[in-house]
C-alpha cells in the first residue's frame, strides 16, 4: 500500500532526493531478468513487531495498533501484484488471498502467506549452524532468503516475473494513513468484531491509524470471511489513491513531509529500483486506470494435510486469468496428454521408500507427451522438485503441472542442457495426479468469483463492501 502511495504522487515525489537517501533496501531481485514489456511489482503487508529497520516497536504503540499476541513468524497478511505496462497509462492490482494452498520452492504445499517465514526460519538455523553469531547479519540474511523464497512462489503461481518488490509493516500502513488525512470508505452494514476492534456504522467514513488497520485485518464475522477481507484491502488501496491523487495531497507540503516521514519508517524496497525515475513514469496515472481484482479460487474450505483449512487454487487458472487481466500472454500450459518439446527429455529420481515410484511417474510424463530418460533412487526427501538448466524454466513448470502433487521448480546448474530431473518426494501422490488431470480435461466454466461486485475496484468513487 505503501508503495501505491509512492508510485501515485509521481512527480510531487521527484523533487524528494532525502528520501530516496533514507528509504531501507534489501538484495531480493535478479537484476539479470529480461524485461517483458511491463513492470511487475508485488506489495506485501507484513505482520511485522518491528520498523523497516529492524528496531522492534514499543509494546505501547502495538496495543495501540492492536496488533494482538505475536506468534514469532513472519507471516504475509497481505500480497498484491501490480502490474504496469512501460508506458504507465494503467495499473492491475490482483491480490492473493494470504491463505491460499500452493507450492512454495522448497518446502512443498502449504498456505502461501507462510512462504516467507518458512524460509526465513530455515536459513536462520543454517546461518546459526554454521557458526555465525552477529544477529543483526543473522536477522538481515534471513530476511532476505524469506523475500526471495516467497517472490519465487508468487512467480510460480501466477506465470509472471517480479521486477520490484515492497514490504510494510503495521506501524507504516497506520502512519501513512494518518498522513494523507485519512481514507474514504463505505460499509454496507454495521459491524462489531471484537478480534480486529473493528466497530463501524453502516455508510461512509474517514478512517486512519488504528480504525484504518481495523478496517482492512477484519475477517471475523464478514460472509465470505478472508475474501471479504481482500475486497476491504482493495476498496481501502482505491481510496488511498484517489486521496493521493487528489489536489489536496499533491499540494500540500506538509502533507508529503508527513508521508515521506512514515515511509522511510516502514517500508522495504528491493536494491536497484529507481523510484525518481518510476515515480516520473508514473505520473499520468488516474484514479480510473488503477483496477484491483482477486485470483480465482476453487474452494474456500479445503482441509490440508498440516496446515487446517485453506483456500484451494488452481495455478494453471491463475496463470490463465493473471495473463487476461494483465493483457500479457503466457506460455501454452499441457493440459491432459498434450505434448511437451521434442527436445526435453525427463529424469526422474525416487527419493521415497516406494519401490518402483520412479518408473511409474516417467510412465505418467511420457504418456502425455514428455520424452522419457533415466530412472534412479536418489536420497530422501519430504517434497517433490522438477530440477532446469540455464533457459529451462518454462518447460519446468509445464513438467510440474503435469505432475499435479505441488511440484515446484528450482534451477540447477548440473542439469544437462535439454533435460529436466525431477525428484520425487514424500509429498506426491497419483491421486493428486488424478485430479489435475480431471482439473485440465474439464476446466471450471463458472470457477468460485473473485469478492467484490463482479466488477473490478477503481479509484474512482466509493464502493460500498461487507
Amino acid at each position: 500500500m505503501s508503495l501505491l502511495v509512492m508510485s501515485l504522487t509521481g512527480y510531487a515525489w521527484a523533487a524528494m532526493q532525502g528520501l530516496v537517501s533514507a528509504l531501507t533496501t534489501t538484495d531480493v531481485i535478479d537484476g539479470n531478468k529480461p524485461a517483458d514489456g511491463a513492470r511487475d511489482i508485488l506489495l506485501v503487508g507484513m505482520d511485522s513487531r518491528t520498523d523497516a529497520q529492524g528496531n522492534p516497536l514499543p509494546e505501547g504503540l502495538l496495543d495501540q495498533l492492536r496488533a494482538g499476541v505475536s506468534d514469532g513468524e513472519a507471516n504475509t497478511d497481505t500480497l498484491i501484484l501490480v502490474h504496469i505496462p512501460n508506458d504507465g497509462s494503467k495499473a492491475v492490482a490482483i491480490s492473493l488471498p494470504r491463505d491460499s494452498y500452493v507450492a512454495i520452492p522448497g518446502f512443498g504445499k502449504h498456505k502461501i502467506n507462510s512462504a516467507y517465514a518458512r524460509a526465513k526460519a530455515a536459513e536462520r538455523k543454517k546461518l546459526q549452524d554454521a557458526g555465525q553469531t552477529d544477529s543483526k547479519s543473522i536477522e538481515v540474511q534471513s530476511n532476505q532468503a524469506g523475500a526471495r523464497t516467497l517472490i519465487q512462489t508468487v512467480e510460480q503461481l501466477t506465470g509472471s516475473t517480479i521486477d520490484n518488490y515492497a514490504s510494510v509493516n503495521l506501524l507504516g500502513f497506520s502512519e501513512i494513513t494518518k498522513a494523507i488525512g485519512g481514507v474514504d470508505v463505505c460499509l454496507k452494514d454495521n459491524v462489531d468484531d471484537p478480534y480486529s476492534g473493528a466497530k463501524f456504522t453502516k455508510g461512509q467514513h474517514t478512517i486512519s491509524g488504528v480504525e484504518a488497520l481495523e478496517f482492512v485485518r477484519q475477517r471475523h464475522g464478514l460472509p465470505r470471511g478472508d475474501l471479504d477481507r481482500v475486497v476491504r484491502q482493495q476498496v481501502f488501496m482505491a481510496g488511498m489513491a484517489r486521496k493521493v491523487l487528489s489536489a489536496g495531497t499533491l499540494a500540500d507540503p506538509g502533507k508529503l513531509s508527513s508521508l515521506a516521514d512514515a515511509v522511510k519508517k516502514s517500508v522495504v524496497l528491493n536494491q536497484g529500483w529507481d523510484i525518481i525515475g518510476f515515480a516520473q513514469q508514473m505520473k499520468g496515472l488516474t484514479g480510473g486506470q488503477l483496477e484491483f481484482r482477486t485470483i480465482p479460487v476453487l474452494n474456500m474450505d479445503y482441509n490440508t494435510p498440516e496446515d487446517g483449512q485453506a483456500i484451494q487454487v488452481d495455478p494453471a487458472q491463475i496463470r490463465k486469468f493473471v495473463s487476461g487481466t494483465t493483457g500479457e500472454s503466457q506460455p501454452a500450459q499441457p493440459t491432459g496428454a498434450g505434448p511437451a518439446k521434442p527436445a526435453t527429455t525427463v529424469d526422474v529420481r525416487n527419493g521415497t521408500s516406494r519401490a518402483g515410484l520412479a518408473s511409474t511417474v516417467l510412465q505418467t510424463l511420457t504418456s502425455k507427451g514428455y520424452t522419457g530418460g533415466q530412472t534412479s533412487n536418489t536420497t530422501a526427501r519430504k517434497s517433490t522438485v522438477v530440477r532446469y538448466p540455464a533457459g529451462g524454466q518454462a518447460a519446468a513448470q509445464q513438467v510440474a503441472d503435469a505432475l499435479g502433487s505441488g511440484a515446484t521448480i528450482e534451477q540447477d546448474p548440473t542439469v544437462t542442457a535439454g533435460h529436466l530431473v525431477v525428484l520425487i518426494g514424500n509429498d506426491y501422490s497419483a491421486s493428486s495426479d488424478r485430479v489435475a488431470q480431471q482439473a485440465a480435461a474439464e476446466p471450471t466454466e463458472n470457477p468460485a468469483p473473485a469478492p467484490g461486485d463482479d466488477q473490478p475496484i477503481t479509484a474512482n468513487g466509493i464502493t460500498c463492501v461487507n
